[in-house]
């Protein structure tokens, strides 16, 4: 049976690093369907309490979450802005926590982050992975891909053959695991 994987770039650049590295890391999942979500479909107006009572939640936001329901499991890669998550993906993610359900629907979750820097995004991704710790019961990995422009490229995927190494591992074991909770 094919996985349904949902692929997210945490980011609402145009040309999103984060959005090229979710959907590689989702077509590297062997006999998957991949759906690649852009932020820049789900802008939003900036969450509020108020926002929500007047104007209720927005449909944007139900699409985003059905999306996540459907889906067998979440690939998101994350920009780093500040630190943080980018405006962008914070705003989505404060909409959908206001739906029913768990925010990630407790699916199990790789989570990337990738940067044009030596660190890769990894704050941010540090931040993510404790976080999403209490948003998911599904099985969590994480990795961190640096030197974005260095050591990527759209034909070839990861260049250099230690981080290709890392990255197969991670993937792996995040299959392994979500494979032994199915089973």
């Amino acid at each position: 049976m094919r996985k349904r994987v949902l692929a997210i770039g945490a980011s609402n650049s145009k040309n999103s690093i984060n959005k090229q590295f979710a959907e590689f890391a989702a077509k590297q999942t062997p006999d998957a369907e991949v759906e690649v979500l852009d932020l820049n479909d789900f802008e939003m107006p900036i969450y509020s309490i108020d926002r929500e009572k007047e104007s209720g939640i927005p449909e944007l936001a139900k699409t985003f979450k059905a999306k996540i329901k459907a889906a067998d499991f979440v690939i998101i890669s994350f920009a780093e802005h500040n630190g943080a998550y980018t405006v962008a993906f914070k705003n989505v993610m404060d909409w959908i926590s206001r739906l029913e359900g768990s925010t990630w629907e407790d699916k199990p979750m790789l989570l990337l982050a990738t940067s044009p820097g030596g660190r890769g995004g990894k704050t941010v991704l540090e931040l993510a992975t404790r976080s999403f710790a209490f948003m998911t019961k599904g099985a969590i990995r994480s990795y961190s891909l640096p030197s974005f422009y260095k050591n990527f490229t759209n034909t070839e995927g990861i260049t250099d053959e230690k981080l290709r190494e890392d990255f197969a591992i991670t993937l792996r074991l995040f299959l392994e695991a979500i494979s032994t909770v199915a089973a």
